[in-house]
Protein backbone atom coordinates (compact mmCIF):
# COMPACT_ATOMS: atom_id res chain seq x y z
CA UNK A 1 0.00 0.00 0.00
CA UNK A 2 1.55 3.24 -1.11
CA UNK A 3 1.69 6.21 1.62
CA UNK A 4 -1.24 8.41 1.64
CA UNK A 5 -1.12 11.83 0.05
CA UNK A 6 -1.03 15.10 2.03
CA UNK A 7 -3.21 18.14 1.62
CA UNK A 8 -1.77 21.00 4.40
CA UNK A 9 -4.39 23.76 5.11
CA UNK A 10 -2.53 27.35 5.39
CA UNK A 11 -4.32 30.04 6.39
CA UNK A 12 -3.43 33.73 8.70
CA UNK A 13 -4.25 33.28 12.40
CA UNK A 14 -8.29 32.65 13.54
CA UNK A 15 -9.81 31.98 10.13
CA UNK A 16 -10.66 28.12 11.44
CA UNK A 17 -8.16 25.44 10.36
CA UNK A 18 -7.85 23.63 13.25
CA UNK A 19 -12.19 23.45 13.89
CA UNK A 20 -11.90 22.50 9.79
CA UNK A 21 -9.22 19.89 10.61
CA UNK A 22 -11.53 18.57 13.50
CA UNK A 23 -14.41 18.45 11.55
CA UNK A 24 -12.58 16.22 7.96
CA UNK A 25 -11.11 13.91 10.55
CA UNK A 26 -13.90 13.46 13.07
CA UNK A 27 -12.09 14.00 15.94
CA UNK A 28 -11.45 16.70 18.38
CA UNK A 29 -7.86 16.40 17.87
CA UNK A 30 -6.40 19.92 17.37
CA UNK A 31 -7.35 22.28 20.47
CA UNK A 32 -9.83 25.09 19.25
CA UNK A 33 -10.30 28.61 20.60
CA UNK A 34 -10.95 32.07 20.00
CA UNK A 35 -7.80 33.17 20.52
CA UNK A 36 -5.53 33.62 17.80
CA UNK A 37 -2.03 31.61 17.51
CA UNK A 38 -2.75 28.77 19.34
CA UNK A 39 -1.53 26.40 16.99
CA UNK A 40 1.91 26.25 16.50
CA UNK A 41 3.24 22.75 15.70
CA UNK A 42 1.73 21.47 12.42
CA UNK A 43 -0.75 18.26 13.14
CA UNK A 44 -1.65 15.63 10.71
CA UNK A 45 -4.35 13.19 10.77
CA UNK A 46 -6.67 10.88 7.96
CA UNK A 47 -9.99 11.74 6.37
CA UNK A 48 -11.82 8.49 5.89
CA UNK A 49 -14.83 7.43 4.19
CA UNK A 50 -16.03 4.32 3.01
CA UNK A 51 -15.72 3.51 -0.23
CA UNK A 52 -13.15 6.39 -0.79
CA UNK A 53 -9.93 6.99 -0.93
CA UNK A 54 -8.19 8.42 2.58
CA UNK A 55 -5.83 11.37 2.40
CA UNK A 56 -3.57 13.02 5.07
CA UNK A 57 -4.70 16.51 6.13
CA UNK A 58 -1.96 18.80 7.68
CA UNK A 59 -3.01 21.48 10.45
CA UNK A 60 -1.09 24.39 10.23
CA UNK A 61 -0.48 27.42 12.71
CA UNK A 62 -1.29 30.82 11.91
CA UNK A 63 1.61 31.67 9.35
CA UNK A 64 3.05 35.23 9.50
CA UNK A 65 5.09 35.67 6.41
CA UNK A 66 7.04 38.95 8.24
CA UNK A 67 8.58 36.42 10.76
CA UNK A 68 11.04 38.12 12.56
CA UNK A 69 9.73 41.51 11.85
CA UNK A 70 9.19 43.24 14.93
CA UNK A 71 7.35 46.07 13.78
CA UNK A 72 4.10 43.53 11.79
CA UNK A 73 4.34 41.02 14.83
CA UNK A 74 2.07 38.23 14.33
CA UNK A 75 -0.96 37.43 17.18
CA UNK A 76 0.88 37.53 20.96
CA UNK A 77 -0.05 33.83 21.56
CA UNK A 78 2.43 33.01 18.44
CA UNK A 79 4.94 35.89 19.20
CA UNK A 80 8.54 34.03 19.18
CA UNK A 81 7.67 31.51 17.57
CA UNK A 82 7.02 32.81 14.41
CA UNK A 83 10.10 31.70 12.37
CA UNK A 84 9.45 28.31 13.71
CA UNK A 85 5.52 28.42 12.73
CA UNK A 86 6.32 29.48 9.15
CA UNK A 87 9.58 26.59 8.59
CA UNK A 88 6.67 24.13 9.87
CA UNK A 89 4.56 25.55 7.44
CA UNK A 90 6.99 25.33 4.54
CA UNK A 91 7.59 22.15 5.49
CA UNK A 92 3.88 21.12 4.70
CA UNK A 93 3.64 22.64 2.16
CA UNK A 94 6.54 21.19 0.62
CA UNK A 95 5.08 17.79 1.59
CA UNK A 96 1.79 17.92 0.56
CA UNK A 97 0.22 17.04 -3.10
CA UNK A 98 -1.75 19.90 -3.09
CA UNK A 99 -3.60 23.08 -0.43
CA UNK A 100 -6.53 24.53 1.28
CA UNK A 101 -6.04 28.07 1.46
CA UNK A 102 -8.77 28.67 4.14
CA UNK A 103 -9.97 32.48 4.56
CA UNK A 104 -12.49 34.26 7.09
CA UNK A 105 -15.74 35.05 4.93
CA UNK A 106 -16.81 37.52 7.68
CA UNK A 107 -13.68 39.93 7.40
CA UNK A 108 -13.62 39.81 3.45
CA UNK A 109 -10.75 39.54 1.48
CA UNK A 110 -7.22 41.15 3.72
CA UNK A 111 -4.41 42.21 2.14
CA UNK A 112 -2.53 39.24 4.36
CA UNK A 113 -4.75 36.58 2.69
CA UNK A 114 -3.83 38.29 -1.10
CA UNK A 115 0.16 37.64 0.38
CA UNK A 116 -0.74 33.90 1.41
CA UNK A 117 -2.45 33.02 -2.28
CA UNK A 118 0.55 34.36 -3.96
CA UNK A 119 2.49 32.21 -1.02
CA UNK A 120 0.54 28.86 -2.16
CA UNK A 121 0.57 30.02 -5.96
CA UNK A 122 4.42 30.08 -5.84
CA UNK A 123 4.82 26.77 -4.73
CA UNK A 124 3.10 25.47 -8.38
CA UNK A 125 0.62 22.76 -6.35
CA UNK A 126 -3.12 22.46 -7.13
CA UNK A 127 -5.11 25.35 -4.62
CA UNK A 128 -8.57 25.33 -3.02
CA UNK A 129 -9.53 28.29 -1.33
CA UNK A 130 -11.73 27.02 1.59
CA UNK A 131 -14.21 30.25 2.52
CA UNK A 132 -15.13 29.66 6.05
CA UNK A 133 -17.65 30.57 8.25
CA UNK A 134 -20.07 31.12 6.05
CA UNK A 135 -23.33 29.63 7.97
CA UNK A 136 -25.20 29.02 5.11
CA UNK A 137 -25.83 29.14 1.02
CA UNK A 138 -28.15 32.17 1.12
CA UNK A 139 -25.13 34.23 2.13
CA UNK A 140 -22.29 32.41 0.55
CA UNK A 141 -22.70 34.96 -2.33
CA UNK A 142 -22.50 37.68 -0.61
CA UNK A 143 -19.75 36.50 1.95
CA UNK A 144 -17.49 35.21 -0.93
CA UNK A 145 -17.40 37.68 -3.60
CA UNK A 146 -13.99 39.00 -3.05
CA UNK A 147 -12.77 36.28 -3.19
CA UNK A 148 -13.00 35.57 -6.65
CA UNK A 149 -10.40 38.02 -7.14
CA UNK A 150 -7.59 35.62 -6.05
CA UNK A 151 -8.43 33.07 -8.91
CA UNK A 152 -8.50 30.04 -7.32
CA UNK A 153 -11.57 26.96 -7.25
CA UNK A 154 -13.28 27.83 -4.26
CA UNK A 155 -16.12 26.48 -2.00
CA UNK A 156 -18.01 28.44 1.55
CA UNK A 157 -18.06 26.61 4.47
CA UNK A 158 -18.34 26.63 7.89
CA UNK A 159 -16.50 24.47 9.98
CA UNK A 160 -18.61 25.32 13.07
CA UNK A 161 -21.62 24.00 11.39
CA UNK A 162 -20.67 21.51 9.26
CA UNK A 163 -22.02 23.40 5.82
CA UNK A 164 -20.53 21.85 2.91
CA UNK A 165 -18.16 19.84 4.88
CA UNK A 166 -18.73 16.56 2.40
CA UNK A 167 -18.31 18.69 -0.49
CA UNK A 168 -15.19 19.79 0.56
CA UNK A 169 -13.85 16.34 1.26
CA UNK A 170 -14.96 15.71 -2.38
CA UNK A 171 -13.09 19.14 -3.69
CA UNK A 172 -9.46 17.84 -1.92
CA UNK A 173 -10.14 14.57 -2.87
CA UNK A 174 -10.51 15.89 -6.51
CA UNK A 175 -7.10 17.57 -6.58
CA UNK A 176 -5.01 14.84 -5.09
CA UNK A 177 -2.47 13.09 -7.95
CA UNK A 178 -4.14 9.84 -9.74
CA UNK A 179 -3.52 6.48 -7.03
CA UNK A 180 -0.40 4.29 -8.08
CA UNK A 181 -0.86 0.26 -7.59
CA UNK A 182 1.17 -1.32 -5.64
CA UNK A 183 1.34 -4.54 -4.46
CA UNK A 184 3.45 -4.02 -1.50
CA UNK A 185 1.69 -5.99 1.86
CA UNK A 186 0.09 -3.93 4.07
CA UNK A 187 2.42 -1.87 6.59
CA UNK A 188 2.90 -3.19 10.26
CA UNK A 189 0.64 -1.19 13.11
CA UNK A 190 3.15 1.47 14.02
CA UNK A 191 4.20 1.37 17.74
CA UNK A 192 2.49 4.43 19.28
CA UNK A 193 4.36 6.52 22.01
CA UNK A 194 3.31 9.34 23.78
CA UNK A 195 6.03 11.75 25.38
CA UNK A 196 4.96 13.05 28.99
CA UNK A 197 6.53 15.24 31.67
CA UNK A 198 6.44 18.47 32.97
CA UNK A 199 6.79 21.98 30.32
CA UNK A 200 10.73 22.24 29.10
CA UNK A 201 11.74 18.90 30.53
CA UNK A 202 12.79 18.27 26.90
CA UNK A 203 9.75 16.42 25.14
CA UNK A 204 9.72 18.01 21.47
CA UNK A 205 13.33 17.98 21.76
CA UNK A 206 13.54 14.13 22.21
CA UNK A 207 11.49 13.73 19.32
CA UNK A 208 13.43 15.70 17.09
CA UNK A 209 16.46 13.52 18.06
CA UNK A 210 15.34 10.25 17.37
CA UNK A 211 13.45 11.49 14.13
CA UNK A 212 16.99 13.48 12.95
CA UNK A 213 14.62 16.54 12.19
CA UNK A 214 13.30 19.35 13.60
CA UNK A 215 9.94 18.26 13.32
CA UNK A 216 8.71 19.97 16.88
CA UNK A 217 8.78 23.81 17.58
CA UNK A 218 11.36 23.71 20.26
CA UNK A 219 12.29 26.78 22.88
CA UNK A 220 13.14 27.90 26.74
CA UNK A 221 10.09 29.38 26.48
CA UNK A 222 8.04 26.63 28.83
CA UNK A 223 4.67 25.60 26.91
CA UNK A 224 5.50 25.90 23.66
CA UNK A 225 3.95 22.56 22.46
CA UNK A 226 0.01 22.93 22.97
CA UNK A 227 -1.64 20.12 20.77
CA UNK A 228 -0.64 16.79 21.42
CA UNK A 229 1.06 16.07 18.12
CA UNK A 230 0.97 12.98 16.03
CA UNK A 231 4.44 12.31 13.97
CA UNK A 232 4.80 8.69 12.39
CA UNK A 233 8.16 7.60 10.77
CA UNK A 234 10.00 4.61 9.78
CA UNK A 235 13.18 3.34 11.25
CA UNK A 236 15.43 0.15 10.59
CA UNK A 237 12.36 -1.23 9.14
CA UNK A 238 9.65 -0.61 11.32
CA UNK A 239 6.67 2.16 11.85
CA UNK A 240 6.37 4.43 14.87
CA UNK A 241 3.75 7.48 16.07
CA UNK A 242 5.69 9.83 17.98
CA UNK A 243 2.89 11.79 20.48
CA UNK A 244 4.36 14.89 21.49
CA UNK A 245 2.42 16.30 24.01
CA UNK A 246 1.95 19.84 25.99
CA UNK A 247 3.81 19.93 29.33
CA UNK A 248 1.93 18.79 32.47
CA UNK A 249 2.23 21.39 35.50
CA UNK A 250 0.06 20.91 39.01
CA UNK A 251 -3.65 22.33 38.85
CA UNK A 252 -3.60 24.56 41.25
CA UNK A 253 -0.91 26.32 38.76
CA UNK A 254 -2.72 26.70 36.06
CA UNK A 255 -5.05 29.51 35.07
CA UNK A 256 -5.37 29.68 31.45
CA UNK A 257 -8.06 28.00 29.34
CA UNK A 258 -6.20 26.68 26.76
CA UNK A 259 -3.01 25.25 28.93
CA UNK A 260 -6.35 23.35 30.71
CA UNK A 261 -7.08 22.01 27.51
CA UNK A 262 -3.96 21.10 26.20
CA UNK A 263 -2.81 19.22 29.71
CA UNK A 264 -6.57 17.19 29.52
CA UNK A 265 -4.76 16.35 26.10
CA UNK A 266 -1.77 15.32 27.48
CA UNK A 267 -3.21 12.88 29.62
CA UNK A 268 -5.46 11.58 27.75
CA UNK A 269 -3.03 10.52 24.94
CA UNK A 270 -1.16 8.05 27.61
CA UNK A 271 -3.79 5.59 27.24
CA UNK A 272 -4.32 5.64 23.82
CA UNK A 273 -0.28 5.18 23.08
CA UNK A 274 1.50 1.66 23.50
CA UNK A 275 4.12 3.17 25.37
CA UNK A 276 4.58 6.23 27.11
CA UNK A 277 7.85 7.78 27.85
CA UNK A 278 7.95 10.10 30.90
CA UNK A 279 10.50 12.99 30.37
CA UNK A 280 11.98 14.40 33.73
CA UNK A 281 14.73 16.75 33.51
CA UNK A 282 18.24 15.82 35.13
CA UNK A 283 19.24 19.34 36.26
CA UNK A 284 16.05 20.50 38.14
CA UNK A 285 15.99 16.93 39.67
CA UNK A 286 12.54 14.73 40.96
CA UNK A 287 9.88 17.56 41.58
CA UNK A 288 6.68 16.66 43.44
CA UNK A 289 4.76 16.56 39.94
CA UNK A 290 7.20 14.31 38.82
CA UNK A 291 6.16 11.79 41.66
CA UNK A 292 2.27 12.47 41.32
CA UNK A 293 2.79 11.68 37.01
CA UNK A 294 4.65 8.42 38.09
CA UNK A 295 2.32 7.21 40.48
CA UNK A 296 -0.64 8.30 38.19
CA UNK A 297 0.48 6.05 35.36
CA UNK A 298 1.47 3.15 37.83
CA UNK A 299 -1.64 3.19 39.23
CA UNK A 300 -3.57 3.20 36.24
CA UNK A 301 -1.15 0.66 35.00
CA UNK A 302 0.06 2.33 31.85
CA UNK A 303 3.31 0.92 30.00
CA UNK A 304 5.41 3.44 30.44
CA UNK A 305 9.53 4.17 30.81
CA UNK A 306 11.05 7.00 32.47
CA UNK A 307 13.56 9.35 30.56
CA UNK A 308 16.31 11.35 32.56
CA UNK A 309 16.80 14.40 29.81
CA UNK A 310 19.81 16.66 29.63
CA UNK A 311 22.98 14.95 31.41
CA UNK A 312 24.75 16.48 29.25
CA UNK A 313 24.24 19.49 31.87
CA UNK A 314 24.93 17.30 34.86
CA UNK A 315 28.37 18.27 36.66
CA UNK A 316 31.10 15.50 35.56
CA UNK A 317 30.58 13.02 38.95
CA UNK A 318 27.50 13.94 39.92
CA UNK A 319 25.49 12.02 36.96
CA UNK A 320 25.30 8.23 39.38
CA UNK A 321 24.01 10.27 42.12
CA UNK A 322 21.20 11.78 40.05
CA UNK A 323 20.39 8.58 38.54
CA UNK A 324 19.74 7.11 41.86
CA UNK A 325 17.60 10.00 42.99
CA UNK A 326 15.50 8.67 40.25
CA UNK A 327 15.93 4.95 41.08
CA UNK A 328 14.75 5.46 44.38
CA UNK A 329 11.55 7.29 42.98
CA UNK A 330 10.64 4.34 41.27
CA UNK A 331 11.05 1.48 44.68
CA UNK A 332 6.98 0.92 44.06
CA UNK A 333 7.43 0.11 40.41
CA UNK A 334 10.62 -1.57 39.92
CA UNK A 335 9.30 -3.46 36.68
CA UNK A 336 9.61 0.15 35.19
CA UNK A 337 12.90 0.69 32.87
CA UNK A 338 15.30 4.29 33.79
CA UNK A 339 17.47 5.46 31.06
CA UNK A 340 19.49 8.21 31.16
CA UNK A 341 19.64 10.17 28.06
CA UNK A 342 20.25 13.62 26.28
CA UNK A 343 18.87 14.91 23.81
CA UNK A 344 21.19 17.33 22.89
CA UNK A 345 24.17 14.70 23.20
CA UNK A 346 22.37 11.55 21.95
CA UNK A 347 23.72 9.88 24.90
CA UNK A 348 21.13 6.97 25.28
CA UNK A 349 18.81 7.72 22.61
CA UNK A 350 19.49 4.54 20.78
CA UNK A 351 18.01 2.31 23.91
CA UNK A 352 14.94 3.72 23.71
CA UNK A 353 12.88 2.41 20.86
CA UNK A 354 14.30 -1.49 21.32
CA UNK A 355 13.18 -0.59 24.75
CA UNK A 356 9.89 0.54 23.53
CA UNK A 357 9.52 -2.57 21.46
CA UNK A 358 10.26 -4.70 24.34
CA UNK A 359 7.47 -3.21 26.19
CA UNK A 360 4.61 -3.70 24.26
CA UNK A 361 5.78 -7.41 22.94
CA UNK A 362 5.49 -7.65 26.91
CA UNK A 363 1.94 -6.47 27.55
CA UNK A 364 1.00 -9.35 24.45
CA UNK A 365 1.63 -12.24 26.20
CA UNK A 366 -0.65 -14.63 26.56
CA UNK A 367 -0.08 -17.49 28.74
CA UNK A 368 -2.02 -20.97 28.75
CA UNK A 369 -3.91 -21.67 31.89
CA UNK A 370 -2.31 -25.10 32.33
CA UNK A 371 1.08 -23.45 32.02
CA UNK A 372 -0.30 -21.04 34.91
CA UNK A 373 -1.30 -23.45 37.50
CA UNK A 374 2.29 -25.06 37.01
CA UNK A 375 4.00 -22.10 37.89
CA UNK A 376 1.34 -21.14 40.75
CA UNK A 377 2.11 -24.18 42.45
CA UNK A 378 5.54 -23.91 42.18
CA UNK A 379 5.63 -20.42 43.59
CA UNK A 380 3.20 -21.64 46.01
CA UNK A 381 5.88 -24.48 46.87
CA UNK A 382 8.81 -22.18 47.23
CA UNK A 383 6.91 -20.20 49.41
CA UNK A 384 3.67 -20.82 51.39
CA UNK A 385 1.38 -18.04 52.03
CA UNK A 386 1.56 -16.75 55.72
CA UNK A 387 -1.08 -17.23 58.11
CA UNK A 388 -3.80 -14.72 58.72
CA UNK A 389 -6.38 -14.87 62.05
CA UNK A 390 -4.68 -18.53 62.43
CA UNK A 391 -6.03 -19.75 58.96
CA UNK A 392 -3.77 -19.63 55.93
CA UNK A 393 -5.35 -18.79 52.47
CA UNK A 394 -5.78 -21.86 49.66
CA UNK A 395 -5.10 -21.43 46.49
CA UNK A 396 -6.92 -23.05 44.04
CA UNK A 397 -6.14 -21.83 40.76
CA UNK A 398 -5.06 -19.34 37.88
CA UNK A 399 -5.98 -18.02 34.89
CA UNK A 400 -4.98 -14.89 32.56
CA UNK A 401 -8.11 -12.59 31.83
CA UNK A 402 -6.92 -10.62 29.36
CA UNK A 403 -3.29 -8.78 27.78
CA UNK A 404 -2.25 -5.00 27.78
CA UNK A 405 -1.49 -5.14 30.10
CA UNK A 406 -0.88 -9.04 31.22
CA UNK A 407 -3.98 -9.36 33.77
CA UNK A 408 -4.08 -12.42 35.83
CA UNK A 409 -6.97 -13.88 38.02
CA UNK A 410 -6.11 -16.19 41.30
CA UNK A 411 -8.87 -17.56 42.87
CA UNK A 412 -8.45 -18.23 46.54
CA UNK A 413 -10.83 -19.09 49.38
CA UNK A 414 -10.89 -15.85 51.13
CA UNK A 415 -9.04 -13.25 49.17
CA UNK A 416 -8.95 -10.95 52.27
CA UNK A 417 -6.50 -13.61 53.72
CA UNK A 418 -4.10 -12.95 50.42
CA UNK A 419 -1.57 -10.00 52.49
CA UNK A 420 -0.14 -7.54 49.69
CA UNK A 421 3.33 -8.96 50.76
CA UNK A 422 2.38 -12.09 49.50
CA UNK A 423 0.60 -10.62 46.12
CA UNK A 424 3.74 -8.84 45.51
CA UNK A 425 5.76 -12.51 45.63
CA UNK A 426 3.26 -14.04 43.38
CA UNK A 427 3.49 -11.13 41.06
CA UNK A 428 7.65 -10.92 41.07
CA UNK A 429 7.39 -14.70 40.40
CA UNK A 430 5.29 -14.78 37.54
CA UNK A 431 7.32 -12.30 36.24
CA UNK A 432 10.41 -14.30 36.23
CA UNK A 433 8.47 -17.40 35.39
CA UNK A 434 7.38 -15.55 31.74
CA UNK A 435 9.92 -12.64 31.28
CA UNK A 436 7.57 -9.99 31.68
CA UNK A 437 10.40 -7.60 32.62
CA UNK A 438 8.88 -4.11 32.13
CA UNK A 439 5.26 -4.24 31.50
CA UNK A 440 2.85 -3.23 34.17
CA UNK A 441 0.66 -6.63 35.22
CA UNK A 442 -2.96 -6.85 37.20
CA UNK A 443 -3.22 -9.91 39.84
CA UNK A 444 -6.41 -9.86 41.03
CA UNK A 445 -7.96 -12.27 43.98
CA UNK A 446 -10.64 -13.39 43.81
CA UNK A 447 -12.68 -15.14 46.53
CA UNK A 448 -14.27 -18.74 45.56
CA UNK A 449 -15.62 -21.86 48.10
CA UNK A 450 -16.31 -24.29 45.81
CA UNK A 451 -13.18 -26.72 46.35
CA UNK A 452 -14.10 -26.05 50.07
CA UNK A 453 -18.17 -27.21 49.32
CA UNK A 454 -16.20 -30.56 47.08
Amino acid sequence: MSAQPKIALIGRPNVGKSTLFNRLIRSNRAITHDRPGITRDRMEGVVRRPCERAFVIIDTGGVNLDAGNKTAPGPKASQGFEEHMLKQVETAVRESAAICLVTDGRDGLLPFDERLADFARKSGKPVLLAVNKVDGEERADAMCMDFHALGFEMLPVSAAHGFNILALEEALRDMLPAEEETHEENPAVPLRIAMLGRPNAGKSSLVNAMLGEDRMIVSDIAGTTRDSVDVTVEKNGRRYTFVDTAGVRRRTKITDSVEKFSVNSSIKSTTKADVTLLVLDAVEGLAVQDKRLIALLDERRTPFMVLVNKIDLVPRGQLAAVARAFKDALLFCRHVPLLMVSAKSGKGLKDILPMAERIREECGVRVPTAVLNRSMEEALARHQAPVVNRVRAKFYYLTQAETNPPTFVMFVNDAARVKESYARYLEKSLRAAFDIQHAPMRLHFRSSHKKDEE
